[in-house]
């Protein structure tokens, strides 16, 4: 950009002082990781997953449990055996009791469900880092593209109301009609709304990225000069598609939920089962009353309990379990399929972003060539002012795109290492050396 806008940024930056080193796109993703809301809610629900285990593994340990009464009692009895009484005493009593649980098999299925609950909310945490990686890169070179934009503009607005005062000097010596003048006043009139519009998609870009990693105002690197264009490596997008099958978080924690339900199958099932428990304990009794007596008993004893008939809520809980097993199930091929479009896309959005690059390239050389053909047959007479609002335009835009076609370059690179999850701040660094810390896009000013 910058070598092929020599003038356009002179302009731009012109009595301007220098700008100051700007972040670029590695400081920005260390902000974000600490500050974007969505990892740290990823983070959150991982660390409450984790506790699944625990949880699971206490049903299979003792438990014990303390109980004590203390009573008062206000007895006034007349007759009986023991003829009136009148008689106020205290009770005490405690109990601590030690139960174990010797088979209850949705116990045991629970735990070994346990680790693959834990292992889908590990993939999705990897998955949330890695769409962090990508939301940060789009925001940041949204950000850059909306500034490309602006600065396109303000040029395009300069070179229109240049072109409204020569039209308004040539109409005052007769060479050319007012319908030439009323046409560069529409040109330029149009510039400023197209700027206008602009510089508020960048204020949107900008509070987009503030969304991500919080109330920044700093300056971002744009783009330098050079951009290596390669082709992904293998040049093979069978070989991308098979890798982000294989290793895609998002693959790998729907498969986790596929065996997390198939075991909830079990779970459910095992409701059918008897469930044996084991029980232990120590009664200690006192009592203050006149024919009271004080105890102390010990105990162990074993509880069966031998499900008959529950009214069918066993069965169709495993019903249930068994249509989200295979809700799960389609769940899963639904995650394979977008992977693998992902890839595909994403593999030659590469190649054709490589191409769009290089054709913009020549089309920024044959627009320039087209205004200045147009701009001498305007000087002779065999051009209109509408052809050189039109040529100067063409130029313009394809200026953009060509900076536009950079972006989409870097950003479906980074989109192929989304979808094989093997995106990471090393990956990230390659596009960051790209990035001309001297040259900035200043935050706005408000």
């Amino acid at each position: 950009m910058r070598r092929i806008l020599p003038a356009l940024i002179a302009l731009s930056l012109g009595g301007a002082p220098l700008p100051s080193l700007a972040e670029d796109l590695l400081q920005i993703y260390d902000m974000a990781v600490v500050s974007d809301p969505t990892l740290r809610e990823a983070e959150q629900t991982l660390f409450a997953t984790r506790e699944v285990k625990p949880q699971a593994r206490s049903l299979l340990l003792p438990s014990l449990s303390l109980q004590g009464d203390a009573n008062f009692y206000d007895l006034d009895s007349r007759g009986g055996s023991v003829g009136d009484r009148n008689e106020r005493y205290d009770t005490q009593q405690i109990q601590a009791v030690v139960s174990q649980s010797l088979y209850n098999r949705a116990n045991w299925m629970t735990l070994q469900q346990a680790d693959n609950v834990i292992a889908q909310a590990e993939a999705q945490y990897r998955n949330a880092q890695i769409d962090l990686m990508v939301r940060i890169t789009q925001a940041y070179f949204d950000v850059l593209r909306a500034a490309d934009a602006v600065t396109v503009r303000e040029a395009l607005v300069r070179a229109d109301e240049r072109q409204l005062e020569q039209s308004k000097q040539r109409f005052e010596v007769g060479l050319v009609a007012i319908t030439d003048v009323n046409e560069s006043q529409a040109a330029y009139d149009k510039s400023r709304a197209d700027l206008i519009n602009a510089k508020n998609q960048l204020g949107n870009a900008w509070e987009a990225l503030r969304t991500i990693v919080g109330p920044i105002s700093v300056p971002l690197a744009r783009l330098g000069e050079k951009l290596p264009l390669s082709p992904p490596e293998p040049n093979d997008i069978a070989a991308w598609a098979g890798t982000a099958l294989r290793s895609n978080y998002g693959i790998l924690a729907a498969i986790e939920s596929v065996n997390a339900a198939k075991a909830t199958i079990e779970i459910e099932r095992s409701g059918h089962l008897p469930r044996l428990d084991l029980q232990a304990g120590y009664d200690v009794s006192r009592s203050d009353a006149q024919f009271g007596s004080d105890s102390e008993t010990g105990f162990v004893g074993l509880s069966l309990n031998v499900p008959i008939f529950q009214g069918g809520a066993v069965t169709s809980k495993t019903r249930e379990a068994g249509y989200n097993y295979r809700a799960a199930q389609d769940r899963l091929d639904q995650v394979r399929r977008q992977v693998d479009q992902q890839a595909k896309d994403a593999f030659r959005g590469i190649l054709s972003s490589i191409e769009d690059v290089k054709a913009r390239q020549a089309a920024i050389v044959s627009a320039r060539s087209a205004l200045e053909s147009t701009q001498a047959g305007l000087e002779v007479g065999t051009r209109t002012q509408v052809d050189v609002l039109n040529a100067q335009r063409n130029l313009f835009q394809a200026e953009f795109d060509y900076m536009s076609a950079r972006y989409d370059y870097i950003i479906n690179g980074i989109k192929l290492h989304q979808a094989t999850s093997t995106l990471s701040r090393d990956v990230m660094a390659k596009g960051n050396a790209w990035l001309n810390p001297g040259d900035t896009v200043p935050p706005p000013a408000y």
